[in-house]
Formats: C-alpha cells, structure tokens, sequence
C-alpha cells in the first residue's frame, strides 16, 4: 500500500511470530510472512491472489506491475507461487523502500523496486507489457484522485497485454459510493469486470476493503471459479459480475480527471 507517513514501523504479529505488519502512524498498511510468502493475512490481499492464481495456469510466470509496494506482500506471494515472473514495484515513500530493504527478507529473483508516483510510472511504461497490474495505492486512508479516474484506468489498460488483468484494492465505508463510482469507472474501460467483497461490506454492515478485477477482452475473468473461492475464504466473500454488479454500480457515474479535481 502506498501510503507515506514518517512515523513507519514493522511489528512482530504475537499470534503468528513469524508474521511482521507494517505500520504508518499506528495504521496497518500490510503484513507479510518473513517464513512463507504465500501465507496472506488480509482478506482483500486473498481476494487479489484468488484472481492471480486463477488468471493463469499454475505455475506459469507472469509479468507483474505493482502499484503501491507496502512490505511487498504479493510480489513475495507472486515470486513463490509463480517462479521465474518478472515483477515492477512502484512505491512512491523512499522510507517505506528503506524499511523493507533493511528489516525484511530480500527482495525475490525478479522483483524491481521504482521510487516514484504510480500515475507517472504508468504513463511512461511502454504498451503491452504487463500480465497484471495491481494498485493498492493509498495516502492518508484515501485513493489519491489522480488514480482513480477513466484516464488513468486508459493508461494501465495500455500497458496491458491483450488477455492482462487489473486489478484494484477499493478502501470504503456504507453506502460504498467511492466503490460503486470506482467500478463504473473501470467499466467505461474495460471489458470485464467484477468485485469481490465480504457479504457483509455488500450489505451495508461493515468498513472494509474490495476488490475490483478488470479484463481487457470480454470474458476474461475467471468468475466461475472465483465465486467457489471466494466462498470458500475464511472470511467469505461474494462476486459481483455482470446483472448483479449492473445493480451495484446503477446511478453511479465514472470519474474523469475533469471530475476529480
């Protein structure tokens, strides 16, 4: 998660002692496993997995672009799940790259770490490169606008293959407008999407994370088989997809850059 702050700290996890959780100002930003990499400790980091892990036949390497680095959760998870993938990090907070550089595991085969704004590195990637592209960009507990718009959602379809997937953290609270505009948002660029989420953040009763996945190409999400895991989570969760996410985003409007300022 890309989320600076000068008060950064990693904390050992006393129910799991391998476990470290990042920390801005006493916030969590993201938690990793110094032992297991593919261990996932946050329910919206599962869901993005799930997505990974199913957009492609296991094992096969992807190239990755990861927006936001945090600890560098799933880089490590990608790495060890996907040997031999090569894996761009763009985190904006030098002292967030300092912390994990120095108090973490190194960095996996593969894995490099960029230094600068997610839009900027966006825009200055070259076309069709990236199998995925991941944003978990936050400052401050809030989506920085300038990443949040149908421009932006332009740039990184670019920079996806013909058969990439995007695929995005949404942080929200009920009645979950940011998510509905953030979904509407990502339709006016993509041909697939859908959204993962705990039952009870759908229905209104909770503050949390969601996932958004967005396919280039019609078709391209794995729903089937992401409904079965997403069940089968520890924290369920439900996929809206097609009529159900119509029903989502109705009245919703994307954002532009025009809007957003």
């Amino acid at each position: 998660m890309d989320a600076p702050d000068d008060r950064l700290e990693l904390v050992v996890d006393p129910a799991r002692p391998t476990g470290r959780t990042l920390l801005a100002a006493g916030v969590e930003q993201s938690y990793v496993d110094v032992a297991d990499p593919r261990y996932l400790h946050f329910e919206y980091v599962r869901r993005m997995a799930a997505v990974i892990d199913l957009a492609a036949p296991p094992g096969r390497p992807m190239r990755a672009l990861h927006l936001g680095g945090g600890a560098l959760t799933l880089p490590r998870y990608l790495a060890a799940t996907r040997p031999g993938s090569t894996q761009v990090v763009v985190e904006r907070d030098r002292a967030v790259v300092d912390l994990v550089a120095r108090d973490l595991p190194p960095l996996p085969a593969g894995v490099e770490i960029q230094v600068a704004d997610a839009r900027e590195a966006v825009t200055a990637a070259p076309a069709g490169t990236y199998d995925v592209v991941l944003a978990d960009i936050y400052r401050a507990a809030r989506m920085p606008p300038h990443v949040a718009t149908v421009e932006f959602a332009a740039e990184v379809a670019r920079v996806l293959r013909p058969d990439g997937i995007h695929l995005v953290n949404v942080t929200d609270l009920p009645p979950l407008v940011h998510a509905r505009v953030q979904a509407a948002t990502l339709r006016a660029v993509f041909a697939d999407v859908c959204l993962v989420a705990d039952r009870r953040m759908l229905r209104g009763r909770r503050y949390g994370n969601l996932v958004l996945a967005a396919g280039r190409r019609p078709d391209r999400l794995p729903v089937p088989r992401l409904v079965v895991r997403a069940l089968r989570d520890p924290a369920p969760g439900s996929v809206l997809h097609g009529p159900a996410l119509d029903a989502f985003v109705a009245g919703a409007r994307p954002r532009t850059d025009a809007s957003a300022r």
